[in-house]
């Protein structure tokens, strides 16, 4: 197996797109991919990734950024562990490990921390993303 990391990328900046049109994007390159047709345009360019470890069970990673890339993340393995709850029961807890690296000459390590802290919000509670779509 091979990592390729295709750029969901248009004229229009990320930031400018609906969740839709960007579910667009990623369905063309998904189909390019599989069929192996992805160009060089689709490739390049891009300044942010994810990868995920977590399908061939890895957990954490140092995920290596390449230019011009800011910052990669890396998913780990969903795993089930014991925890324990406000009133000191253990339970069963859903832990999903995300690996960042951050280009420190662009973006510092609290803007990473605050967005890794959203993500995580999003996640557990994922109204909270519904109700921020455009």
């Amino acid at each position: 197996f091979r990592l390729v990391l295709p750029v969901c990328s248009a004229t229009a900046a990320m930031q400018d797109k609906s969740v839709v049109e960007i579910a667009s994007d990623l369905h063309r390159l998904m189909a390019l991919g599989a069929a192996g047709k992805l160009g060089l345009d689709d490739l390049t360019g891009g300044t942010f990734s994810l990868s995920n470890i977590g399908v061939i069970g890895g957990t954490y990673a140092r995920p290596i950024l390449l230019p011009p890339e800011v910052l990669i993340g890396a998913l780990g393995k969903l795993q089930v562990v014991p925890r324990f709850s406000e009133d000191d029961a253990v339970v069963k807890a859903h832990i999903l490990n995300i690996s960042w690296s951050a280009d420190h000459r662009v973006i510092d390590g609290a803007t990473v921390a605050r967005f890794s802290n959203l993500w995580k919000q999003y996640l557990e509670e994922p109204s909270t993303l519904l109700a921020n779509l455009r």
